[in-house]
């Protein structure tokens, strides 16, 4: 999406107010409030199998197995409103940094593997020896244009020049706050040899930057990059970056399965069924990374994102051992306080039963072994 700013001042703020609307319409689905019970339901699922390719309608355009997911019945122009004043007034609450994060990333250890977490859905990882990106965003706003939009409320948790070489990036879908084109050129610039893993869709758009190393797959599709597979999996979400494109790209989780480590991206997705399934044909995982933010107002949300208990429960049926938080606190893109969903995460953790998942919240830029 381009946008030609030749007008005046005023002008160009009520134009940059609506822009910014439109950019947080296409980045999440929200609406009015609901209570703790209803925040808590999904949308029925009934005999769904969700390890196949990823179902089209007649036009070609993607949807989930369940069918078209509901974004709520009002609320919407309030919730706007109500983001743009986030926008600009931040609220308090944002992640915080880990004071020693650049030392101890700077002196990490050289045997892989190890996790850190630069914000938002973004992970630098290191499997054996391969290191990897997921969802990379370095901007300073989640937004079609740089000087309006959900601002970033805190530095990324590793500095652009610490970055270290990366062979691969994966990207779950074409939201603004995951797909960000400065950042990927930037990669792509830097690692020319970088290899682009994207769902179905979503190339073109990476092709148009100049990105040539584009690898498109859909769901269940697999392929290897050195020691490790590479698995696009289901996710129950949706894509749109302009007016007319819903749902033209695909949408996705990630496996990356190595000789000694086994790792779940979720991306960004609603609680469903097919955790289950990929629990069962790819699981265990020593690490999952699943998104905690973004759950309120609940109407709009619960059919395309997790409130913090569900997250820990795709954690269980992952079969995962541990469970890192993602998705919350770098952008302000939804109404439940900043600090709510790592807190509530902590919470479903800590009422496991022995040997279930154990719950990770990072600072931003805090590294560990896993």
């Amino acid at each position: 999406m381009s946008v030609e700013l030749r007008s005046s001042r005023p002008r160009r703020v009520g134009a940059g107010l609506v822009l910014a609307a439109l950019c947080l319409a296409l980045c999440s689905a929200r609406a009015a409030p609901a209570d703790a019970q209803a925040e808590s339901e999904t949308p029925p699922e009934t005999e769904i199998t969700w390890l196949k390719t990823a179902p089209r309608t007649e036009k070609g355009r993607f949807v989930n197995p369940i069918g078209p997911l509901p974004h709520g019945s009002g609320g919407r122009m309030p919730f706007f409103w109500r983001r743009m004043q986030a926008t600009l007034w931040p609220r308090k609450g944002a992640a915080e940094a880990k004071a020693s994060a650049r030392e101890e990333f700077l002196n990490r250890p050289e045997e892989s593997p190890w996790v850190t977490w630069v914000g938002h859905a973004t992970l630098l990882i290191e499997m054996s020896g391969v290191r990897f990106l997921t969802d990379p965003m370095w901007s300073k706003r989640a937004s079609p244009i740089s000087w309006i939009g959900p601002t970033r409320l805190r530095d990324p948790g590793l500095a652009w020049d610490d970055l270290p070489d990366i062979d691969f990036v994966l990207i779950s879908h074409n939201h603004f706050d995951h797909l960000d084109r400065p950042t990927l050129r930037r990669l792509a610039e830097r690692n020319p040899d970088a290899i682009f893993y994207v769902p179905l869709g979503n190339g073109q758009l990476l092709r148009k930057d100049g990105i040539e190393n584009v690898v498109e797959l859909d769901w269940t599709q697999k392929t290897n990059f050195g020691p490790l597979e590479i698995v696009c999996l289901p996710a129950q979400h949706w894509s749109k970056r302009g007016l007319r494109d819903n749902n033209a790209a695909l949408w996705s989780s990630w496996a990356v399965l190595g000789p000694s480590r086994r790792f779940f991206f979720a991306g960004d997705t609603a609680y469903f069924s097919g955790f289950t399934e990929i629990g069962e044909q790819y699981g265990p995982f020593d690490l999952a990374a699943v998104p905690i933010g973004a759950y309120r107002p609940v109407d709009m949300m619960k059919a395309s994102h997790m409130n913090p208990e569900q997250a820990y429960q795709a954690a269980l049926d992952l079969q995962a051992q541990k469970a890192l938080a993602i998705h919350f606190g770098t952008f302000d893109l939804a109404d439940e306080p900043l600090d709510e969903p790592p807190q509530r995460f902590m919470e479903a953790g800590a009422e496991a039963q022995p040997g279930e998942a154990e719950t990770w919240v990072f600072s931003l830029g805090e590294i560990r072994p896993f």
